[in-house]
């Protein structure tokens, strides 16, 4: 799978969970420049990335994901091992 599948995947999970459409994506997108991403929705989204991707995330993993690039490294790490 390459970055722009991903990308579309993950924007999609956005998408479900935080009911808009209104944000870039991109490497380095964070948790600031997309409206409504907060704590909650933020485990929200990532609990529909782990079912898109059929995948379950390591907690050091998730601690240490600064950004949507971040994300991808780690879908890319559990989608090839």
């Amino acid at each position: 799978m390459n970055n722009e599948e991903i990308f579309a995947t993950i924007r999609k999970s956005f998408i479900k969970i935080l009911e808009h459409d209104n944000f870039e994506l991109n490497e380095t997108t964070t948790a600031k420049d997309v409206d409504g991403w907060e704590s909650i929705t933020h485990l929200l989204i990532i609990n529909e990335v782990e079912k898109s991707f059929n995948i379950k995330f390591r907690l050091m993993d998730l601690m240490s994901m600064q950004n949507i690039g971040d994300l991808i490294a780690s879908i890319k790490k559990e989608t090839n091992p």
